[in-house]
């Protein structure tokens, strides 16, 4: 008999591969870059970045820092790599080795730092505030800009607050505010609007180049539509004991759940330091695949760091050592997102950054 303690991540590179080339044939007249910041969303940009490069033959990638760009560059060499957070004194040297690192410019402190110390004469790009009101120039910023502050650009990008609502208004009011200044201050520039989100609004949101990241990793970007996307995360974790629990006893820390008749529980090997959200607590679900059939059973108690206990009251045929199911194909991070109350993003950072796992690609 095996047993595992450890939960398990698999991560199909197959499915991404085939979503970024989806999304590319959809944005067909961009150019597709692809996001791997966070270390491609926790996924391995490391694996993820030479298999876009190499099989897909994306040569644009967008990182937060210039540290994540760095690591991936001898990966992708003949790629463009955009730093979404700029350039500073913390970046610097990684800019002076990496002469593949573009930093996006998103404020005139930033732009006078850039002169004064980048490396060369490699132009950035200007990220301009079109009503996400987070990074970016705002118009009297522009307006401040001389003729040679001009020049220092290679394309102008912003960034929609409300993509994945397609009705919503500050999609058309986004787009006017970025046609308007591109066309003012940088009108020979090509530009880029949206991420994943904005792709599916159509031809006018998608610009020069638009910035393939969460869809690409299988989460639905515009839930007003069924998920185009395959899914690409499958998570699970081994049973390490089932047990009875007699009517009236309690389940887990602070006694949350109280068993109303004689119940069976499967205690499983994941919790909340594994990256499961511990607003699952009592309202979360898993899967066994069990004599066959596949059946779900309720998350009860209070999910703690490092197990999750369920009722496996009416699941036939379960024994020590099967594996839950805690996101597959049927069940995604996008629906644990919604039943967690946050959103599969937030969950697959946490997850794919998490060393507990034992770490699975999958290719075919």
């Amino acid at each position: 008999m095996s047993v595992l303690t450890r939960p398990i991540l698999e991560i199909n590179l197959k499915n991404v591969l085939e979503n970024y080339l989806l999304l590319k044939n959809i944005a067909a007249h961009s150019i597709p870059a692809a996001v791997v910041k966070d270390d491609a969303y926790g996924l391995g940009a490391k694996v993820i970045a030479p298999l876009l490069y190499e099989k897909a033959g994306c040569r644009h990638f967008f990182v937060a820092h210039a540290v994540e760009g760095e690591r991936i560059a001898q990966l992708v060499p003949q790629a463009k790599i955009f730093v979404l957070q700029g350039f500073g004194e913390d970046s610097k040297a990684h800019f002076d080795s990496c002469n593949q690192l573009i930093p996006v410019i998103s404020s005139p402190e930033m732009l006078a730092y850039w002169k004064a110390a980048r490396p060369d004469a490699r132009k950035a790009v200007i990220h301009i505030e079109t009503g996400l009101n987070r990074l970016g120039f705002r118009e009297k910023d522009l307006a401040k800009l001389s003729e040679k502050d001009l020049t220092e650009f290679q394309m102008v990008m912003s960034h929609l607050a409300c993509g994945d609502e397609k009705e919503h208004f500050m999609n058309a009011h986004q787009l006017e505010i970025f046609d308007a200044l591109k066309n003012l201050y940088f009108p020979d520039l090509p530009a880029s609007l949206s991420a994943s989100d904005g792709v599916f609004l159509g031809e006018a949101f998608r610009w020069d180049m638009v910035r393939l990241g969460a869809a690409m990793y299988g989460i639905n970007t515009a839930p007003y539509r069924q998920n185009q996307m395959k899914n690409v995360v499958k998570i699970k974790a081994p049973v390490l004991e089932i047990a009875d629990l007699p009517k009236g006893e309690f389940v887990g820390y602070s006694a949350t759940y109280r068993a109303s008749s004689d119940r069976r529980v499967a205690i499983v090997s994941i919790g909340y330091g594994d990256g499961i959200p511990r607003s699952l607590s009592n309202v979360g679900k898993v899967y066994f695949n069990a004599r066959s059939k596949l059946q779900e059973a309720r998350v009860i108690g209070r999910m703690s760091m490092d197990n999750l206990i369920c009722d496996v009251t009416n699941i036939d045929g379960l024994e020590v050592g099967d594996m839950a199911l805690i996101a597959d194909d049927f069940y995604t991070l996008d629906d644990m997102g919604r039943d967690a109350g946050t959103i599969s993003y937030e969950i697959m950072s946490r997850v794919g950054k998490n060393s507990r796992y034992i770490r699975k690609y999958i290719e075919e």
